[in-house]
C-alpha cells in the first residue's frame, strides 16, 4: 500500500512536468522533477531527429519541460521531450501543415517523375522495336 505523500506528489502518464537534468549517460538523461521525483529521458525521446550524443541537446543543470510517457511497475518514470513537442497544439499544427505541404510536393514530384519515366520507357521500347525491325531487315538483306 502506498503512503499518502506518494499519491499526492506522484505524476501521471501524459502529464507535462518541469525538470532539471542531473546526470547524462550515453543512453539518456536522468532528471529531477519539481516534486522531487526522478525520471529518465531516453536518447530516442530527446528530439524528433537522430541524436548522436545526449550532450548535443541537453546539458547538466538545464531546465526542461517533458511529457510523462510511462511509469513502470517499479515506479520508474520515463519522460519524453519529443512527445511534448509533437503534441504541442500550436507547434503541432504548424508541423502538420508543413508535413502536408511537403507530402503534396513529394506527390507532385513523384507524379512528374513517373510520367517522365513512362515516356522514357515508351521511347526506349519504340527505339528497340525499330532496331529489331531494322536489324531483321539487315539480317535478311545479308542472306
Amino acid at each position: 500500500m502506498s503512503n499518502g505523500q506518494e499519491t499526492t506528489t506522484s505524476v501521471k502518464v501524459n502529464e507535462v512536468v518541469k525538470c532539471v537534468v542531473e546526470k547524462i549517460t550515453p543512453y539518456g538523461a536522468f532528471v529531477k522533477l519539481e516534486n522531487g521525483q526522478r525520471g529518465m529521458i531516453h536518447i530516442s525521446e530527446i528530439a524528433q531527429g537522430y541524436v548522436k550524443k545526449v550532450e548535443d541537446v541537453l546539458s547538466l543543470g538545464q531546465e526542461v519541460e517533458a511529457k510523462v510517457i510511462k511509469i513502470d511497475e517499479r515506479g520508474r518514470i520515463d519522460l519524453s521531450l519529443k512527445a511534448l513537442h509533437s503534441s504541442a497544439a500550436g507547434d503541432g499544427e504548424v508541423r502538420s501543415s508543413h508535413q502536408q505541404h511537403g507530402e503534396d510536393d513529394f506527390e507532385k514530384k513523384l507524379m512528374k517523375f513517373m510520367k517522365l519515366s513512362d515516356e522514357k520507357i515508351s521511347d526506349l521500347y519504340q527505339k528497340l522495336g525499330d532496331t529489331k525491325k531494322s536489324g531483321k531487315r539487315k539480317a535478311s538483306n545479308k542472306r
